[in-house]
């Protein structure tokens, strides 16, 4: 698209406006796209006071190949998911990518609920915000109530945390640590007669934290195995890479006779596990008796990086004075 990076160039188009033309006719032929670019770009005045959405309008107005807008559609319907990420205060972020029509549709149908709450006097003094939270929470989970959650939530506290009223922060699975305060009234909010509870117990090593070792005779990681490497890595275990994981790894291959065990087993994400089979890459766990799990990897260049478990949560201990 010459005439875009001439006027981006000359100042005339700012990079984020460049960026929505490109991306507005990403979908069409080179062909086309020079037809587009001519058409919008080639006079400086055409564009004059148009804004981000105005440019938007002007570049699908003259697109030629509705068929392919058509397809383009259909790829991103097809990629449509949730996902979730951390806020500050121990809140969460719930993303939803789904086509407009839903997302209206949602938006709009939780805020006229709300507001009909708030009219007649049952709102329980909460904003219309806070309101269309709750109605979003109850109809996902068929809970009526945010606390008591009936889906298996792996939070891991020390005894001190939980029995003590210890200050050691706690891990919530998926999410990272939580104040103490808050891990008890989780635990507070899940003992709850309408609520299927259960508490699995994780034991660590008392003086690094360490989890204790499993083993197995299977190729694949079985789930109570999964679970405890979950546990363990938290994220990645890819230096510098905090992605979720999504894959249970054996760090010496099973073809190099690697054991199926917590020691040479890692969660990485997808694209880490695929990048760590390429040529000159290589990752062995490291012998480190007593302390955490750490896992040496080399890369193509020669170098190498440590990549250490963080320890969970131990015990309280009792000194002598």
């Amino acid at each position: 698209m010459p005439h875009t990076l001439a006027m981006l160039r000359s100042g005339r188009l700012n990079e984020w406006r460049a960026t929505l033309l490109v991306r507005e006719t990403a979908c069409l032929s080179a062909a086309d796209r020079g037809i587009v670019d001519r058409r919008l770009c080639s006079d400086p005045a055409i564009l004059d006071g148009a804004g981000d959405r105005g440019l938007i309008a002007r570049a699908k107005a003259v697109e030629l190949d509705a068929a392919s807008v058509v397809r383009r559609h259909r790829k991103a319907v097809s990629e449509r998911r949730v996902t979730t990420r951390p806020a500050p205060d121990s809140m969460a972020y719930l993303s939803v990518l789904m086509p407009v029509e839903q997302a209206v549709c949602l938006q709009a149908t939780l805020g006229r609920d709300a507001d009909s709450l708030i009219a007649t006097g049952n709102s329980g003094g909460r904003t219309r915000n806070q309101l269309m939270v709750d109605l979003l929470f109850q109809r996902g989970t068929g809970q009526t109530a945010a606390g008591g959650v009936p889906v298996a939530v792996n939070l891991v506290l020390s005894d001190e945390t939980l029995l003590a009223g210890g200050h050691e922060a706690a891990q919530l699975h998926g999410f990272g640590p939580v104040p103490a305060g808050i891990a008890r009234q989780l635990v507070a909010d899940a003992v709850d007669r309408d609520t299927a509870t259960s508490l699995r117990r994780v034991y660590s090593c008392p003086h690094s934290g360490a989890l204790t070792a499993m083993e197995s005779q299977s190729r694949t990681f079985p789930k109570s195995l999964r679970q405890l490497i979950d546990l363990r890595d938290r994220t990645c275990r890819t230096p510098w890479c905090d992605a979720p994981i999504r894959h249970h790894d054996h760090i010496r291959s099973r073809r190099q006779h690697g054991a199926t065990s917590v020691h040479n087993g890692s969660g990485l994400c997808e694209a880490c596990n695929y990048a760590k089979e390429a040529p000159g890459w290589t990752a062995r766990p490291v012998h480190n008796p007593g302390g955490t799990h750490v896992i040496d990897v080399g890369t193509p260049t020669g170098h190498h990086y440590r990549s250490t478990a963080q320890p969970l949560p131990t015990s309280a201990h009792l000194w002598a004075s």
